[in-house]
């Protein structure tokens, strides 16, 4: 009789487990997406960011504030016909040069969805604060929480778009970047 009794409070006690299991999952979206994620990266044009001190030749004992893009991780999530929603981290470096005055500064950066053939369908400005407590480089990430990809229906994937990233720069700093020159920063 005690035996049965165990077996019995045993079955009724992994029942319980199994239920409280179920409603746990039932509390998460589990579900995998019914489409990839929209392909997510820096523009090479503005990924890299340098100011010199006003007025001088672009040197490097001349540099103020350097800046990379070094990383960008998307995850999204479909949701029927919806917009595909997703949130991004961003892995910035930044370098404080010679010139530099004082020990933070602004970055701004954008990021925009596009479509795979170019058109851009959204683009927003943010702003990253490189600060330098101790010494020359400095690292960070952020998070963007929310960006929606528009689409018409459910049978658009997000492989038709893509997410980019980049610094908002100059036509100086631009072209300075397309002609290839860069400059990093290392600790001392």
């Amino acid at each position: 009789m005690r035996r049965f009794a165990a077996l019995s409070l045993a079955a009724l006690m992994l029942a319980a487990c199994s239920s409280t299991r179920d409603n746990i999952a039932e509390s998460f979206d589990t579900r995998t997406n019914s489409g990839p994620c929209p392909a997510t990266g820096s523009l090479y044009d503005a990924a890299r960011y340098v100011t010199f001190a006003p007025g001088s030749e672009e040197l490097y004992n001349n540099i103020a504030f350097t800046g990379e893009i070094t990383n960008v991780r998307l995850f999204c999530r479909y949701s029927g016909g919806n917009p595909i929603v997703a949130s991004a981290e961003i892995d910035f470096a930044f370098g404080k040069g010679d010139q530099a005055s004082g020990n933070a500064h602004t970055y701004p950066y954008f990021v925009a969805v596009t479509r795979r053939n170019g058109k851009m369908l959204a683009k927003q400005s943010f702003a990253v604060k490189g600060e330098f407590r101790s010494g020359r480089v400095s690292s960070t990430t952020t998070n963007i929480e929310r960006i929606e990809i528009p689409r018409v229906d459910d049978s658009i994937s997000g492989v038709n778009f893509e997410i980019l990233v980049g610094f908002e720069l100059t036509p100086e700093q631009v072209k300075f970047n397309r002609e290839g020159k860069r400059f990093r920063l290392v600790s001392e």
